[in-house]
């Protein structure tokens, strides 16, 4: 987004989110056997709900994720100091935060739907899991980035806040992909068994 933003649209809209989708299969394959592939707080935090993931590792994993992406954020602030919105999570103009706030909550839900169904399975579902992830990531990026940005991730919405100083939006940001990846593993309670999440 940001060399989009300096370079006027050379990537493109669609550039932009075939980027996000190829970048996030790509570490899920170099860092799913180390990590997990926790990328994401609302993912992490879902996680746990489902019991599949210790509430005693969440805050590490939290700090670990805020980390790397205000690192990464500065990191192009540096690059990029022409840069002023640093990849930064706003809804379109003309279109209102509770709507953006919805907007977030159904792309994480059904972001966290395809995690959840995945992640636990047989081990050939396994292996494609990370196409299936950046699959759905680059879908949701390319149809729900122009209103809102398709952040669906808290950290990913926070980092640019915190260096650009722009919180005005950040509450949506934070809420809705937590309560998005929450409601997905209720969800998937609903219609599997129990042993699913």
């Amino acid at each position: 987004m940001t060399i989009n933003e300096i370079t006027n649209g050379s990537i493109s809209h669609a550039g932009v989110a075939i980027t996000w989708g190829l970048i996030v299969m790509a570490m899920i394959y170099a860092f799913g056997e180390i990590s997990g592939a926790h990328f994401n707080p609302a993912v992490s935090i879902a996680f746990a709900y489902a019991k599949k993931f210790s509430w005693q590792q969440v805050p590490k994993y939290l700090l670990s994720q805020a980390i790397g992406a205000i690192i990464a954020c500065l990191l192009l602030s540096f690059l990029f100091p022409e840069s002023q919105f640093l990849g930064e999570t706003t809804p379109a103009s003309g279109f209102p935060a509770y709507k953006a706030a919805i907007l977030e909550f159904l792309l994480t839900f059904f972001l966290m739907v395809v995690i959840i169904n995945v992640s636990t399975g047989s081990k050939e579902i396994g292996t494609m899991a990370a196409i299936a992830v950046g699959g759905v990531i680059l879908l949701e990026a390319m149809f729900a980035g122009p209103m809102t940005k398709a952040s669906m991730n808290p950290v990913r919405s926070i980092a640019p806040a915190l260096v650009t100083g722009n919180f005005q939006y950040l509450w949506l940001y934070i809420t809705a992909p937590i309560l998005g990846a929450l409601t997905a593993v209720s969800s998937c309670k609903l219609v599997k068994d129990d042993n699913c999440c």
